[in-house]
C-alpha cells in the first residue's frame, strides 16, 4: 500500500467533487473456478484499490460526502479460520493503513445504506462488472437487478475518471516496475524461442516471470505464430523457421498497477524481407506517434497519424494507392490495422474501462466514429500531462477479412488486391509500449525494451 496520507488525500479529493449523498466501493470477492474452494487468482476492484489500498476480498467502504467520513467494512478472521489462512490484520488495523477510523462488520453494510435510502439521500454506485456483485448490489438497494442502473452514478464515474486519469509520482514508479518486470519477459521470450518449439512453453516461460515479479499476469498471454487474429489466447502451435511471434503480455505489480507490452520476432535468427519491410511500417508509425504526444493533441489524431504513416508504407510496397488521406478518412487501412491505436493504462490494463469505455476514452467534444477500425479505439479526448497510455499500432493480414473484403469491392480505389495472396500467410506486427504524456511532450515508461530490427535480431542470436 501506499501510505495512509495517499489514501485520504484521494477521498477527499471525491468529496470535494460531489455535493452529496453516499459512495458505495464494493471491494471484490474470490471467485470460484469449479467449485467453493478452488477459485481463480483474487483480484481486487480497482476503485476500490484506489480509495482503500487494501487488497484483501470481502470488503466494502461507504464515503458520506457531506459528512466527510469513510467506514471500512468487513470482518475479522475466525481462530478457525486461522487455521487455513494463519494470522490476519484484524479490521482496526486495516482501517489504519487505509486511513480509516470507523471499521464495522461486514452485515452492518445493508443498516447504512437502508438508512441512507429511507433518509431520501443520493446513493452512489458504479457499474458492477461481476455477477456476484451485480447481485450484492440489488440485495443491499432492495431492488431488481433489472433496476440497479438507476442507481448508477454518472457523476461519481466523471470524478473517478478526472481522479483516476491523472497518474501521480508514486503511481508512475509503479507502473515503471510494471514495465520492467513485463521488459524480463518479452525478452526472455525473444532470447529463448526456437522453432520446434510450442507456443505454450513460451507462455509458461513469461507468466512465470510474472508471478516471479511479486504480482500476476495483467492479462491474459496472448503469444502466437497466428499474429492476424489480434486476441489469440491458444498456444497449442509449433513454432517454424519463416513464422513470426507475436508476443502480447506484461506483468502487474503486487500493488495493481498494470504493464502493457508488445513485440513481434521471427522464429528464425533474422527476419525475411518480407518481414523487415512490414515491421519496420510498424515501428515507424509508433516511434512518430510517441515523438508528437503531447498535451492538448486528441489521440484520435495520433490514431490518424499511425493510420497514414502504414498507408503510406503499404503504398510504397505496392499493396495499398490512391490518396492517404482520403484512404484514411474513408476507412481502408483498417484491413491491415483494424483496432485503435491505443487506451489508457493504470490500475487497469484498459484503465476503468469498467466505468464505461466511452467515459474515459471520449467526451463532449470528441465522440466515438462507428466505422469499421476506428470504432475500436477506445482513446480518442485530447491528452492531458499526467495521462499514462498505451501505443500499439499494427499491421495484419488477415484472410478471411481480405477476402470478405475483395468480395464485396471495398476501397477498390485504395487498396491492390491482387497483391495481397503472397501475405495471406504473413501473420501480424505490433509493436506496443506504455507511454506518459509529460507536460512538454511524451516518455516511454520503463527501461528500454529490444525494438529496432537491430536490437530484435541481436536477441535472437
Amino acid at each position: 500500500m501506499f501510505s495512509a496520507k495517499t489514501y485520504q488525500d484521494r477521498r477527499q479529493g471525491l468529496i470535494q467533487q460531489l455535493n452529496s449523498g453516499l459512495v458505495i466501493l464494493l471491494g471484490n470477492e474470490y471467485s470460484s473456478k469449479n467449485y467453493k474452494d478452488n477459485h481463480f487468482p483474487f483480484r481486487q476492484d480497482s476503485s476500490f484499490l484506489y480509495y482503500i489500498g487494501i487488497n484483501q476480498a470481502h470488503l466494502a467502504a461507504t464515503i458520506d460526502i457531506e459528512a466527510g467520513e469513510t467506514c471500512l467494512y468487513g470482518d475479522d478472521v475466525s481462530v478457525e479460520m486461522i487455521v487455513w489462512t494463519g494470522p490476519q490484520p484484524n479490521m482496526r488495523d486495516l482501517g489504519q493503513q487505509s486511513g480509516i477510523q470507523s471499521t464495522k462488520a461486514y452485515s452492518a453494510l445493508a443498516t447504512s445504506i437502508q438508512a441512507a435510502k429511507s433518509a431520501g439521500r443520493t446513493i452512489h454506485v458504479l457499474p458492477p462488472y461481476r455477477p456476484e456483485n451485480s447481485i450484492l448490489l440489488a440485495h443491499l438497494l432492495a431492488c431488481p437487478l433489472s433496476s440497479l442502473s438507476e442507481y448508477v452514478s454518472t457523476s461519481l464515474i466523471k470524478a473517478i475518471v478526472h481522479q483516476r486519469s491523472i497518474k501521480s509520482a508514486e503511481e508512475l514508479a509503479e507502473m515503471a516496475a510494471a514495465v520492467n518486470i513485463s521488459r524480463k519477459m518479452h525478452v526472455a521470450a525473444m532470447q529463448q524461442a526456437q522453432a520446434g518449439q510450442i507456443e505454450a512453453e513460451l507462455a509458461g516461460l513469461v507468466e512465470g516471470i510474472a508471478s516471479a515479479g511479486g504480482g500476476q499476469l495483467s492479462y491474459p498471454v496472448i503469444l502466437t505464430i497466428n499474429g492476424q487474429t489480434l486476441h489469440n489466447h491458444y498456444h497449442g502451435n509449433t513454432l517454424q523457421d519463416g513464422q513470426l511471434v507475436l508476443g502480447d503480455f506484461g506483468a502487474e505489480t503486487a500493488m495493481g498497477y498494470a504493464g502493457d507490452i508488445t513485440r513481434t520476432f521471427p522464429v528464425a535468427k533474422r527476419f525475411s524481407s518480407q518481414q523487415k519491410d512490414i515491421y519496420e511500417i510498424v515501428l515507424e508509425a509508433e516511434t512518430q506517434v510517441i515523438k508528437q504526444i503531447r498535451p492538448g493533441i486528441p489521440y484520435l489524431d495520433m490514431h490518424k497519424l499511425s493510420a497514414r504513416i502504414i498507408t503510406d508504407g503499404l503504398k510504397a510496397l505496392g499493396l495499398m494507392k490512391g490518396d492517404t488521406n482520403e484512404s484514411v478518412e474513408a476507412g481502408a487501412h483498417s484491413l491491415f490495422f483494424p483496432h485503435g491505436l491505443g487506451h489508457m493504462i493504470g490500475l487497469d490494463v484498459h484503465d476503468m474501462e469498467d466505468l464505461g469505455e466511452d467515459l474515459v476514452g471520449y467526451d463532449e467534444q470528441i465522440k466515438r466514429n462507428p466505422m469499421f477500425g476506428y470504432k475500436s479505439l477506445r482513446l480518442g479526448r485530447n491528452l492531458e500531462s499526467g495521462f499514462v497510455l498505451t501505443v500499439e499500432p499494427g499491421i495484419y493480414f488477415i484472410p478471411e477479412l481480405i477476402d470478405s473484403w475483395r468480395a464485396q469491392g471495398l476501397h477498390q480505389d485504395f487498396i491492390n488486391y491482387d497483391k495481397l495472396d503472397a501475405y495471406k500467410t504473413f501473420g501480424g506486427v505490433r509493436i506496443e509500449d506504455d507511454v506518459l504524456v509529460t507536460d512538454t511532450g511524451s516518455e516511454v515508461l520503463g527501461d528500454p525494451i529490444p525494438k529496432t530490427v537491430a536490437e530484435v535480431e541481436a536477441l535472437r542470436s
